[in-house]
């Protein structure tokens, strides 16, 4: 197994993040599918941290954002260190595990932390695509 870069290695560390992941998590999705998810699941995970569009997710953040916690992170020092996109259980489930890096308004930095999204495939639109919808948190 490959080994982990030490915290705070910047960006120099996430490709080996990401290489882990991949070792440890053999893909399971299509590639079409597993596309989509990862592009969705960074997309609602940079709108949970930083605000910015949390529009595009009113199921998951309600349309007003009411009851959700204000952004903690500055959109200029959030980064996705790696991404995977996997089943879950059901072959219409599915996890995207992201490991993230960022800092905080009050200028902590941590690296390394760890985020699942869970999502259920729709019944496929007239294209013929099915869609991905996150899960409720728990």
């Amino acid at each position: 197994m490959l080994g982990l870069p030490p915290h705070g290695e910047g960006t120099a560390g996430d490709r080996a993040i990401q290489q882990a992941l991949d070792t440890a998590w053999p893909a399971d999705l299509d590639a079409v599918d597993e596309r989509q998810l990862l592009a969705a699941g960074r997309a609602l995970l940079r709108a949970d941290a930083t605000g910015l569009g949390r529009d595009r997710w009113p199921a998951y953040f309600g349309a007003t954002g009411q009851g959700v916690a204000p952004p903690a992170f500055a959109t200029a020092r959030f980064r996705i260190q790696a991404a995977v996109a996997r089943q879950d259980g059901a072959r219409d489930q599915t996890v995207v595990h992201l490991v993230w890096a960022g800092t905080d308004r009050g200028g902590t930095h941590t690296d390394g932390r760890i985020t699942d999204i869970h999502f259920t495939r729709t019944t496929p639109t007239k294209e013929g695509e099915p869609t991905w919808i996150p899960q409720p948190r728990t």
